[in-house]
């Protein structure tokens, strides 16, 4: 249980899916992940004990900013570790690390923060992409825990990476203010290196030239990014900007495609739904004042959702994506 204390000052940085998609997990800014039973929250008898947690424990020292899931494993992520869970265990009540792979002491001084984990499950496989606060992107070896590649380069952290389907591209967003593509088979630098800053469509200088979310399309053709700079549409075989995304009075801080659709939301109490050329489709009004993830449960067609989380012990569950159904409570 939070005291009353953590739980007005409760902000959940990321959340995930388990396999099957019954459950959600969430992470929080004091170092716990919460399990909340989708299934149970849908049933048309719920009651508000099913909007909290089954379980919630303890995963980290500081703050655990990001997650990520295999078919077996929840991966979480703070400062300076990478942790795994097995999903068997969590759910069971018995959580215990399975491994911990640590970032490599590039300060010396200070261990960095992990502000994004992406699973890639191309091949016989899984990798894993760590985007941190050394400005390094680290790619691990899932079932050996080896360090295999580390992408360099970027001049400031990482906020956000994305990975290209079909390819061994990766594009990763950086606080120095560029979009960055890898070619992770040639990893000594990136390929292309975009500044949406410098696009004037995109440009907002008042509030600054960090890119804080970048997302691919399943066709690998378009990516969307945005931060300080206005959300922008990107077509990546001429690596041009041809639409922008207007929020004049936020930064947007996730981003991502859904069918025909493009889902953004940032540092105001809304998550904006837009078509491709620019128009915006809805704004659903959302609990959490900065939203820092949005999450669709892709997992189980009847537990298909879009979850909200950011600054507020409450995540936002939507059931038609167009609006509120309820909210799931950190407690």
């Amino acid at each position: 249980m939070l005291s009353v204390r953590e739980q007005l000052h409760t902000t959940v940085f990321s959340q995930c899916y388990s396999p099957g998609g019954r459950h959600l997990a969430v992470c929080t800014n004091f170092g716990h992940i919460a399990i909340f039973s989708v299934s149970a929250a849908l049933l048309s008898d719920t009651t508000e004990s099913q909007h909290r947690p089954l379980f919630m424990f303890k995963a980290h020292d500081g703050p655990v900013y990001t997650l990520a899931s295999t078919d077996k494993l929840l991966i979480s992520a703070g400062t300076g570790e990478i942790q795994a869970w097995n999903w068997a265990d969590i759910l069971s009540k018995t959580p215990k690390v399975i491994w911990t792979v640590s970032i490599p002491d590039s300060y010396k001084l200070y261990s960095p923060e992990i502000n994004s984990l992406v699973l890639d499950s191309k091949g016989t496989d899984y990798k894993l992409y760590a985007g941190c606060g050394d400005n390094n992107i680290y790619i691990w070896d899932v079932e050996a825990g080896v360090l295999q590649t580390t992408l360099k380069g970027h001049t400031d952290y990482i906020h956000d990476i994305a990975l290209r389907a079909a390819s061994h591209e990766c594009v990763t967003a950086s606080e120095d203010g560029t979009v960055r593509i890898w070619d992770t088979r040639t990893p000594q630098h990136a390929v292309h290196a975009l500044e949406p800053y410098k696009i004037e469509s995109c440009n907002r200088p008042e509030r600054g030239k960090w890119i804080g979310c970048v997302a691919v399309d399943a066709g690998d053709d378009w990516m969307v990014c945005g931060g300080g700079p206005r959300l922008s549409l990107w077509y990546l075989r001429s690596l041009t900007s041809t639409t922008t995304f207007d929020t004049p009075k936020a930064c947007q801080q996730c981003a991502m495609f859904y069918e025909d659709t493009i889902i953004s939301a940032g540092s105001e109490a809304y998550v904006n739904h837009w078509y491709v050329n620019g128009d915006l489709k809805g704004r659903v009004p959302c609990k959490p004042t900065s939203v820092f993830n949005v999450s669709i449960n892709t997992e189980s067609d009847n537990n298909k959702v879009l979850t909200v989380a950011g600054s507020s012990s409450m995540i936002d569950v939507c059931t038609n994506f167009g609006y509120r159904a309820f909210s799931l409570t950190v407690c």
